[in-house]
């Protein structure tokens, strides 16, 4: 399908979406999606949920492109950071999988057409890579100084359903059929005029590809010979993106017009009040972190903003566990504090870190001595706090396990985390095109040697091979080096398991040996 969309054969490419959605496998892959995800237990309207090996099979023949028709989405509200709420639509189960089947067809063809510096929702993307993209685009002596922030106004909810039904490279006729769907709130059914539901599987990639292109019209208006004058550079993740410039006269009055033209064919508007033009030297927040130029040294650190977001949730678990064990409230902190620890970890966040542990020991202190209003401080710190090497006031509980033994459970102190340099992604990287297989496999490796995590499937693997390659079956060791491989490729369905993986010498890339 790649090879089709990038010889520009459309009609090629519509057949071979037609083969995929028709398809046993496909349906098959479709429902196994929706029936694994976090969501598989989230009914729809209908409050019907797949569970049974029966439920699963019958779903799998009920995925019939002839007289389907869509029920409408349950709409639930999501609270957000600022008080407002975020509007999310619940597609039944069978919505959920013909939406999943149609995105096996579309989502190769959205990758092979989409903007090189687009980063959100796509696969084998993140926001490191679109941070490590700004970086690129404003770190050197010579880059852009200005910074159009751009915000767009209700971007899921807003989108022109004419627009996306004559654009979007898929089934048009199921296209519209969802879209037009409509919702129900509170036991009233309400229609949908515009926009892409907030929850539906395929909606990240229409709002996607509704954006996408506007790479490519920037470089068209401003040809690359001016460019380099210009400085034009541009970084989206989903709806939220920045455009370089050379001056601020020049991204108010020639930029932003343009993508405001861009947009409205969409039928999207730039925020007024959001869309602000920023000197480099000002800094701006993006993603989480606050990029600025200091002294002509460009620095991102995790953002005032996003450090409050954080400490707060930390507090509110602390404040709703008054009365909990020790350990269990470290093993409710500690997955929090590691996931923002390894979000910031290619940053420049270590006083961040600092700062952000030392106002976790003082919740911490203030949480223990509630408890104990009758106890001195020597006491509390002697029966919360311990010392560990060379390091006092250690948050760390003993407990009990089943079998009689004791185990000791221990806060993560965030400043521990490494600062590691993240190596972007190639801007034309492509999973669905066979030739960068070797590119994502080679940085898939690499990722799962970062992470303790990864090493132990890494581990697994290798032992299930006897420490053997899977191709040539020789042994496989330090001096000889690997390379890990999905056994079945993850855009076709595989999934990061340990059972998935094999492991072969560098230069042993022939058939995999399914073990």
């Amino acid at each position: 399908m790649v090879k089709a969309v990038q010889a520009g054969r459309h009609n090629r490419v519509k057949a071979l979406q037609w083969l995929l959605t028709h398809s046993f496998s496909g349906r098959a892959l479709a429902v196994k999606r929706v029936t694994e995800n976090k969501g598989r237990n989230t009914p729809g309207v209908d409050k019907v949920t797949w569970k049974t090996p029966a439920a699963k099979a019958n779903a799998i023949a009920s995925l019939k492109r002839r007289g389907y028709s869509p029920l409408p989405l349950r709409r639930v509200l999501i609270p957000k950071k600022n008080g407002k709420t975020r509007p999310l639509g619940i597609p039944v189960m069978r919505c959920r999988a013909m939406q999943a089947l149609h995105l096996l067809a579309l989502e190769p063809v959205a990758e092979t057409t989409a903007d090189p510096n687009s980063y959100g929702f796509r696969p084998e993307r993140s926001t490191a890579d679109a941070g490590g993209q700004c970086f690129i685009s404003l770190a050197k002596k010579a880059s852009a100084e200005w910074v159009l922030e751009a915000d767009i106004q209700g971007c899921f909810d807003k989108i022109s359903h004419d627009w996306m039904i004559a654009n979007i490279p898929t089934d048009k006729v199921i296209l519209k059929k969802w879209l037009k769907a409509g919702y129900v709130y509170q036991n009233e059914l309400f229609p949908t005029d515009a926009g892409t539901p907030q929850g539906g599987i395929i909606s990240p990639v229409a709002a996607n590809m509704t954006l996408d292109g506007l790479e490519a019209m920037l470089a068209e208006r401003f040809p690359r010979a001016r460019q380099r004058g210009l400085k034009v550079n541009m970084v989206r993740y989903a709806d939220d993106f920045i455009i370089t410039g050379h001056s601020k006269e020049w991204l108010e009055h020639e930029v932003r017009p343009a993508v405001t033209e861009f947009l409205a064919e969409r039928g999207l508007l730039l925020s007024p009040e959001k869309t602000r033009i920023t000197h480099i030297k000002d800094g701006f927040d993006f993603l989480g972190w606050h990029i600025r130029k200091y002294n002509g040294k460009l620095l991102m650190k995790p953002s005032k903003a996003n450090v409050k977001a954080h400490l707060d949730k930390i507090r509110e678990i602390i404040k709703a566990n008054k009365t909990a064990k020790q350990a269990s409230l470290i093993r409710l902190l500690n997955p929090v504090l590691r996931g923002w620890a390894n979000y910031h970890s290619h940053a420049v966040a270590k006083k961040t870190f600092d700062r952000v542990d030392h106002e976790v020991w003082s919740m911490l202190w203030r949480w223990a001595a509630r408890r104990h209003p009758n106890k001195g401080a020597r006491w509390i710190k002697m029966k919360y706090f311990k010392t560990k090497g060379l390091r006092n006031w250690v948050f760390a509980a003993t407990e009990k396990q089943e079998d009689g033994t004791t185990r000791e459970v221990t806060l993560l102190k965030v400043a521990d985390t490494p600062i590691k340099r993240h190596v972007k992604i190639k801007a034309g990287a492509n999973p669905h095109d066979p030739q960068w297989a070797p590119y994502f496999e080679s940085r898939w490796g690499q990722k799962m040697l970062n992470s303790a995590r990864g090493r132990g499937k890494l581990y697994r693997a290798w032992l299930r091979q006897d420490g053997m390659c899977s191709n040539c079956r020789q042994p496989i060791t330090m001096k000889t080096r690997w390379v890990v491989t999905h056994i079945v490729k993850p855009t076709d369905g595989g999934t990061d398991a340990a059972s998935n993986l094999q492991v072969h010498h560098p230069n042993c890339r022939r058939t995999p040996q399914h073990a």
